[in-house]
């Protein structure tokens, strides 16, 4: 096929050698199978700022740290080339959370760098070698759920352990191969501890998956595995080996009502933009 503009630059640098086919198109960027040498690979190309539709990105870019002075004050400013920052930062926040999310065990594809806006990232393939298709496309025994679940409540864990909370994590973000799910979709990942967000989107991570699985296995959904994660994390008490139950006793203090209405309100409205993407995913492929 014809090679896109934003990928010819790779073409020429000698990262990239055959584009072969484009296989998706969404609102936050296009991904396309590659050719690098012998290997088969993808490369995710990200859609700029203003063509981008994920309208709640301050809420992920808090906390999020740059190491140049000049860039951080530049990006607070908002010109142009603070603009520019901030779009980089967007885009190496993917494949830094790939890197650190590889090292610390979770199933993700093995990432090759970002070069000018284009993530070159492994190609996630089923025994046939074929593009693994997405855990809303799958269809799975009760056993299956059940091993599945408990596989992306320790990906989850090893997440929060390492400081990230992916922040859009659905059964559309999750491919399946062989060996059970595999999580994408980064670039809007959180920092934990610096977002002062982070807590519920994690819980509406965790949340997703278990609704999703627990369609297959019913017993899933009286599960409490985001609140006991988050309340060992905050104690910092959860580490790698933590082992989870899914119980979690509620606290029996008197709550303050009206944060916890601007909280249901918040994740009113952040659940109709998921709904919004998933319908927009459906339109897609």
């Amino acid at each position: 096929m014809k090679i896109p503009k934003r990928i010819q630059p790779l073409v020429e640098e000698g990262l990239v050698d055959d584009v072969l086919s484009q296989l998706m198109s969404g609102k936050e960027a296009s991904v396309y199978v590659v050719r690098c040498g012998e290997d088969i690979r993808c490369a995710k190309v990200y859609k700029d700022a203003d063509k981008r539709s994920f309208k709640q990105a301050v809420q992920y870019q808090e906390g999020r740290k740059v190491r140049n002075s000049r860039r951080a004050r530049a990006m607070e400013k908002g010109s142009k080339f603070g603009r520019d920052q901030q779009e980089e930062a967007w885009q190496n926040a993917e494949v830094d959370a790939l890197y650190k999310l590889a090292d610390a065990g979770v199933r993700v594809p093995k990432p090759y760098g970002c070069f000018s806006g284009v993530l070159l990232m492994e190609l996630v393939t089923d025994d046939d070698g074929l593009v693994a298709p997405r855990l809303n496309d799958v269809e799975m025994s009760h056993e299956e759920a059940l091993r599945d679940h408990a596989s992306m409540i320790e990906y989850t864990k090893l997440m929060l352990c390492a400081g990230i909370v992916h922040g859009d994590l659905s059964e559309f973000n999750v491919l399946v191969d062989s060996k059970g799910p595999v999580i994408i979709d980064l670039p809007q990942a959180v920092d934990a501890a610096a977002n002062n967000n982070a807590q519920w989107m994690f819980a509406r991570d965790v949340n997703n998956m278990t609704s999703y699985y627990s369609q297959f296995a019913p017993e899933l959904a009286s599960t409490k595995f985001a609140k006991e994660m988050w309340a060992l994390f905050e104690a910092g008490e959860l580490t790698p080996t933590s082992k989870l139950t899914g119980e979690f006793a509620e606290s029996e203090h008197i709550a303050d009502v009206n944060a916890v209405l601007d909280e249901i309100n918040a994740a009113k409205e952040e659940e109709q933009e998921r709904l919004q993407r998933i319908n927009d995913a459906k339109n897609e492929y």
